[in-house]
């Protein structure tokens, strides 16, 4: 019973797109809605079929003449004496998805397809949209073909016979498919193999080639042993010796080979004790089996004692210790007096700094200057500068966003900023945030242990406190407010050392 409670009319067809074909036209012009049709196989053994009729035919389609833009669909001719002449024209587009889509293993496809087909005579073009419920599941259906016909190519594997009979094949294969594509495939390798007899089995049904014909046979079958040929010892012994385990990524492997094929490859009884093997330690040591297998002793050093030796960069323009100058403008030196008794210290330029190549000059550095401003002082007395001299960001749309430098970035830009304060020799560091806290200790350190005190380091008095971007993040006025207060006391704290502390010389190391 139909959907309204009305008998439904059956219309039995041979598995094939062909069959289909012939009677969805002949629906179609009788005017049958998708509803009142029950599509049903006449031969149940040949359920796994391609699919078509015409199994030596790389073309299931509609096609019979073409109008501009769209596939003229005429009504075949062994059935024009039938039903009334009928012509449906489909996009290019359509027709492609519905080649496709007829070779998805599903026992209702041919009712689906009846449906989007009615569905576009009837003159809604929504069906051929990937945003209609229809349209999107066709697309599906046929993506999901294509890639098994792109997996059929890739992954068949022949076996040389040892002996064969003339008559028989030369080369066997099993392959499992998971949709109708074994009469597609067999015509794609009937025109690789030449005259080579060749025979690919699947669990659903065979395809043979004899050099000049393709045969198809469908019924149900069971994998039989295939003898390794000579060449795959050969192909075997190349495989390994490609694999590298320092390089093994497991999840672009099983996306580029699936599981499910590794049975018919030779390779794949391979891979998984090669997948142990760079879990167990030959990823470490990469070509493990060839150097152990050298004269001397294998001596293990650090990555960093293993770089050759290289000639520091002389100015800051030129500084590669580190992979931010990559992605950065410039590098962002310090500002300020040389004899300033107080040095700023920030964690890294931000985007505007990197534009002009100026410390503090975008929203954190206005607000820096309000609080430089609160706290009594000049900013043309001070020395503006940051532990790292590149900008590290990450990008959002068309935006640069800010993003933490790690240690070894800090570490690396350690050289310069030493050199800034045996220059400078200032009387009191304000260090805005933890990297610059950090940065001076020469360790990661948690910025709260710091706050309201300060410390004695290489003759420089040490006074730590926020950043100003600190104070930008905050979620309303009066944290905003809260944190340049904290900001304001450090600099006027420093303010007063500076007039209360002798002239000292810095130290020769930031190290304390």
């Amino acid at each position: 019973m139909g959907p309204s409670g009305h008998s439904m009319q059956p219309i039995v067809i041979e598995n094939t797109y062909s069959a289909w074909r012939a009677a969805a036209l002949r629906m179609l012009a009788a005017n049958a809605p998708p509803e009142s049709i029950e599509w049903r196989i006449d031969n149940p053994a040949h359920s796994a079929a391609s699919g078509h009729s015409e199994p030596t035919s790389g073309s299931f389609d509609f096609n019979a003449k073409q109008t501009g833009n769209d596939v003229a669909v005429s009504t075949p001719r062994h059935v024009e004496s039938a039903v009334p002449s009928l012509v449906v024209a489909i996009s290019k587009a359509l027709a492609a998805q519905l080649n496709d889509a007829a070779l998805y293993r599903d026992p209702r496809r041919w009712a689906f397809l009846y449906k989007v087909i009615w569905r576009w005579h009837q003159g809604d073009r929504a069906v051929a949209s990937p945003a209609d419920v229809d349209g999107n599941r066709l697309q599906q259906m046929a993506k999901a073909v294509r890639r098994d016909k792109h997996d059929m190519i890739a992954y068949v594997r022949f076996r040389k016979c040892a002996q064969h009979a003339a008559g028989e094949p030369e080369y066997v294969a099993w392959y499992e498919p998971a949709h109708d594509i074994l009469a597609w495939g067999a015509e794609q390798f009937a025109q690789r193999m030449g005259r080579s007899a060749w025979l690919i089995a699947t669990p659903s049904g065979a395809a043979s080639w004899d050099g000049a014909t393709l045969h198809l046979q469908y019924d149900h079958a069971q994998r039989g042993a295939i003898a390794p040929d000579a060449a795959e010892a050969l192909w075997l012994a190349y495989y390994r010796s490609t694999f590298n385990p320092a390089r093994l990524n497991e999840t672009a492997l099983y996306q580029h080979m699936p599981v499910r094929y590794w049975k018919g490859l030779p390779e794949g009884m391979l891979i998984p004790s090669m997948i142990s093997e760079a879990k167990c330690g030959a990823r470490r040591l990469a070509q493990a089996s060839g150097v152990g297998a050298l004269d001397g002793k294998a001596i293990f050093v650090e990555a960093e004692a293993a770089q050759p030796s290289r000639t520091a960069p002389s100015s800051l323009d030129a500084c590669r210790r580190c992979e931010l100058w990559q992605h950065a403008t410039q590098a962002v030196d310090g500002e300020g007096p040389a004899d300033a008794r107080i040095v700023l210290l920030g964690e890294q330029p931000g985007d505007q700094e990197d534009l002009s190549g100026k410390p503090f000059v975008g929203p954190a550095g206005q607000l820096l200057d309000e609080a430089i401003q609160r706290a009594g002082l000049r900013r043309s007395d001070l020395y503006l500068t940051n532990a790292v001299k590149h900008f590290k960001w990450t990008p959002r749309g068309k935006r640069r966003l800010h993003k933490t430098p790690a240690q070894r970035e800090v570490e690396a830009c350690a050289v310069w900023l030493e050199r800034e304060l045996q220059r400078v020799r200032p009387a009191v560091i304000v260090t805005l945030g933890a990297t610059a806290l950090g940065a001076l200790l020469g360790e990661k350190v948690s910025l709260q242990g710091y706050l309201g005190d300060s410390f004695e380091l290489n003759g420089m008095r040490v006074i730590p406190t926020y950043h100003p971007s600190f104070a930008l993040r905050q979620d309303d006025e009066g944290g905003l407010e809260q944190v340049t207060r904290a900001i304001c006391d450090a600099l006027a704290r420093a303010r007063d050392l500076m007039d209360q502390r002798a002239d000292r010389p810095v130290g020769d190391s930031l190290s304390s």
